[in-house]
């Protein structure tokens, strides 16, 4: 579906720009707006420094920057960081009305906090740099931690897959529904899923055996002949999720299948899933996923293109966001 044509506000024309971390899901929402994606040049030199251009004027332009800080073929998470400060920099010494930055997945939100001595808190940090360069607001995604807006000194839009997953997994039609949080820290999002599905709900209780050799993964509710899908923000290498999925299963679960907003998918993910007894994994595209539904084929990837496109319009126009939230 198409959006209606984007009004013009007091913040100039609204433009698109994407890094390279993710242009696919730059052009669904370009699409979805009925606006062209903005014509730039990023390259890298041969040290692997960012070369970046704009190749058209954005005065007065409403500007919105589509780089999720994530690890794909073109660059680290770091590479990606630096590409979209100094895509930043570039619009606002351009005279841009206003920059958004748009991370549908935020690099660095596990670290929100000091659990140890002498470590950073590198959700703070970036937030204190992305506000450094330049940006004057931020459109993300299901944070991992939902006090990470709180690090922010400028307006931050936070967005929930939620209306997307629940619509497919409604459409799954599946008896006898449990939706499983895979650790007691994910229970609260698990039994608002468990709310909107009218649904069950079943927590894993995680823990070390006596001599702290293994994990012990306890399931605290009914899941004996049930279908449970498991819930969780990230799905990073899937170890917690897979030995979640052998829980349920050796407490009787007649079917298991998993979802996750942000699917990370490093290291041994996709071997761990190809393994595990999780029919489908359910991910969005706020990260690409193009390499992963090729190795894997129980991957699923549901688009938030339209969910994106409509923030962004609604930004623009100076409208209430709250709509999207349900």
């Amino acid at each position: 579906m198409i959006g209606d044509t984007v009004m013009s506000t007091g913040f100039g024309e609204l433009k698109v720009f994407s890094g390279s971390a993710h242009p696919e899901l730059a052009r669904g929402i370009a699409s979805f707006l009925r606006v062209p994606v903005g014509q730039a040049r990023l390259k890298r030199f041969p040290d692997t420094e960012v070369s970046f251009q704009i190749d058209e004027n954005i005065r007065g332009a409403d500007v919105f920057v589509v780089q999720p800080t994530c690890a794909t073929s073109t660059g680290s998470v770091d590479q990606h960081l630096m590409e979209l400060m100094i895509m930043v920099d570039a619009f606002r010494r351009s005279s841009a009305s206003r920059i958004t930055a748009v991370i549908p997945y935020y690099g660095y939100a596990r670290q929100d906090r000091k659990d140890k001595p002498r470590v950073p808190i590198s959700a703070k940090l970036v937030a204190n740099v992305l506000g450094a360069a330049g940006t004057n607001r931020v459109l993300t995604m299901d944070l991992h931690k939902a006090q990470i807006q709180a690090f922010f000194d400028i307006p931050v839009d936070h967005l929930f897959a939620a209306p997307v997953i629940i619509e497919f997994l409604a459409r799954l039609d599946s008896p006898n529904l449990t939706i499983v949080a895979p650790d007691v820290g994910g229970a609260e999002r698990a039994r608002a899923y468990a709310k909107r599905l009218d649904a069950e709900l079943a927590v894993i209780d995680k823990r070390r055996s006596d001599d702290g050799t293994a994990e012990v993964m306890n399931v605290i509710g009914d899941v004996n002949g049930r279908t449970c899908i498991i819930q969780d923000d990230i799905v990073d290498t899937a170890g917690t999720i897979t030995k979640a999925a052998m829980a349920l299963k050796a407490n009787g679960a007649a079917r298991v299948l998993a979802c996750a907003v942000h699917g990370v998918l490093s290291g041994p993910a996709i071997e761990r899933l190809e393994k595990s007894p999780i029919d489908k994994m359910i991910v969005t595209n706020t990260i690409p996923q193009t390499k992963a539904t090729e190795a894997c084929s129980k991957i699923e990837v549901l688009s938030v293109d339209r969910l994106l496109g409509q923030a962004i319009k609604s930004i623009h126009e100076e409208t209430s966001v709250s709509s999207l939230f349900v």
